[in-house]
């Protein structure tokens, strides 16, 4: 069995977060999402678990407070993309769903990433590695 990664993230608008990975093009599995959590599934062996404070808060030690990503980075996720191409386009349908840039596109050589955050201030980069370019292991 291939390990599988869940991304648990608090968020204020279930909703809303549901609706911007939607739109992102990702599915939702309703098996696993009510009105406290939305399971989103990014690939086969990636899902982002996203939770609503009170049952975020279900999952973490009675004095642990939730951290607020907008001024404090907690997390950054970073998802894969076919080619150069696709990491533009999935960072500006990101803006145009009212995600905010977070940082300037970054190029190193056979990488090339862009950095979104979403309405939570989660920050999502996408990238895209060029392993013809890549630098031999």
């Amino acid at each position: 069995m291939n390990t599988q990664v869940f991304i648990n993230l608090a968020v204020q608008d279930l909703p809303k977060s549901i609706e911007f990975f939607k739109a992102l093009g990702y599915q939702q599995n309703l098996q696993f999402s009510d009105e406290t959590a939305a399971s989103i599934v990014i690939s086969d062996t990636i899902y982002v678990m996203l939770l609503t404070h009170p049952k975020f808060k279900e999952f973490i030690p009675k004095a642990a407070a939730i951290s607020d990503a907008r001024s404090a980075t907690e997390v950054l996720v970073s998802l894969t993309m076919e080619s150069r191409e696709a990491v533009d386009h999935m960072f500006d349908k990101a803006l145009s769903l009212g995600a905010t840039s977070f940082a300037e596109p970054i190029e190193m050589g056979a990488m090339y990433s862009r950095s979104i955050q979403d309405f939570d201030g989660h920050i999502w980069e996408f990238f895209y590695m060029d392993m013809n370019a890549a630098p031999p292991q």
